[in-house]
């Protein structure tokens, strides 16, 4: 754990982390520009985050906040850790790697069922975000779900959200999850070149892979989660996703940080909810917009509406994200779960 003691010292760990950022062989980490202030009660442990994909519009949030000197301003010093998806985030959590993860609020449904007792402290956002892209190549075959029988069908990661999505859009339409088979393909370039090359006949993925799809002529829009008119028609309801969550325990001894990483979020998603897409895009670091600037804002423009402008979790969220996830897995649907210890809107509504 380091201490920084200096402002000159901070400032050269923004500088690095910027720097990281922008290079290739440091994608994996970025260093916060955050520190505590004088005289903070708090010890000036750094506080690890890892993000199930930093570059991914649905976890804008996250880096938006650090580059807008929000952790700073609430004197928690942050590191900001990235992972292709969010269930590699989730694994870091539950082996005390970090103390928080960042992505979709249905692992912490997972992990009750594992016994393992995690918790959403801060909702980013209230739809998916998520886009299921099927190639040109099949687009005349594949439809609708229906057409997902005997298809090889791309998620991130095996166990992630997008499987977890994946395989309830096919249970929901007819389709056995014994019927299809998922293929892990990550996100960005290797998600593109899948579809390209036919390893997957549909997919789904978020922007801005998205836009980069459309833009490549590659791959059609099937099923559109970005909005929460869009996760209401495909899910039944508004869908939880991103989201800052943490052990329960650790939360438990560490309430005065935690509300100091929910000011910082909230105050991020208020600015976004007064700010244009141009404005946002600005913001972040040059090499997200690996498609050029202004396909990046459109991919920004277009994932928009899934943020919360509060960090409060939607009333009737988590029982839909209930609903999806016993629709097709056994463990869940037989486990007694409590879904009251799955998130809190204790710091989020404290913060508002």
């Amino acid at each position: 754990m380091r201490t920084f003691r200096t402002f000159t010292r901070l400032s050269a760990a923004v500088t690095a982390g910027v720097l990281c950022l922008a290079l290739a062989g440091c994608a994996d980490e970025a260093s916060s520009d955050s520190g505590p202030k004088s005289g903070d009660a708090l010890s000036g442990d750094v506080v690890k985050i890892m993000v199930g994909g930093l570059d991914k519009v649905i976890y804008l949030p996250m880096i938006l906040t650090q580059r807008l000197g929000y952790f700073h301003d609430e004197g928690v010093p942050v590191k900001l850790l990235t992972e292709p998806a969010g269930v590699q985030a989730t694994t870091a959590l539950v082996s005390g790697e970090v103390q928080g993860a960042v992505g979709f609020y249905d692992h912490t449904l997972d992990l009750q069922a594992k016994g393992k007792y995690v918790e959403s402290v801060v909702q980013l956002a209230r739809a998916p975000g998520e886009v299921e892209i099927v190639s040109k190549k099949a687009a005349s075959a594949v439809t609708s779900p229906r057409d997902f029988k005997g298809r090889k069908l791309g998620v991130t990661g095996l166990g992630s959200s997008t499987d977890f999505l994946t395989k309830y859009l096919a249970v929901k339409n007819g389709v056995r999850v014994s019927e299809f088979t998922p293929v892990a393909v990550g996100a960005g370039q290797t998600f593109i070149a899948a579809l390209q090359r036919g390893s997957v006949d549909a997919g789904m993925t978020t922007d801005p892979t998205v836009a980069q799809v459309l833009a490549k002529d590659v791959g059609e829009v099937l099923i559109d989660m970005r909005t929460p008119e869009g996760s209401r028609a495909a899910l039944g309801g508004l869908y939880p996703s991103s989201s800052l969550y943490m052990n329960t325990g650790w939360v438990d001894g560490h309430k005065e940080t935690v509300q100091r990483l929910a000011n910082a979020l909230v105050k991020t998603l208020k600015w976004m909810s007064s700010h244009k897409p141009e404005e946002i895009a600005a913001k972040m670091p040059a090499d997200y917009a690996k498609g050029g600037k202004e396909l990046y804002t459109k991919a920004i423009a277009s994932t928009l509406p899934m943020f919360t402008e509060d960090g409060v979790m939607p009333e009737d969220g988590p029982r839909t994200v209930h609903k999806v996830l016993t629709s097709f897995n056994p463990q869940l649907k037989n486990a007694s779960l409590d879904l009251s210890r799955t998130y809190t809107t204790e710091f989020a509504k404290k913060a508002g």
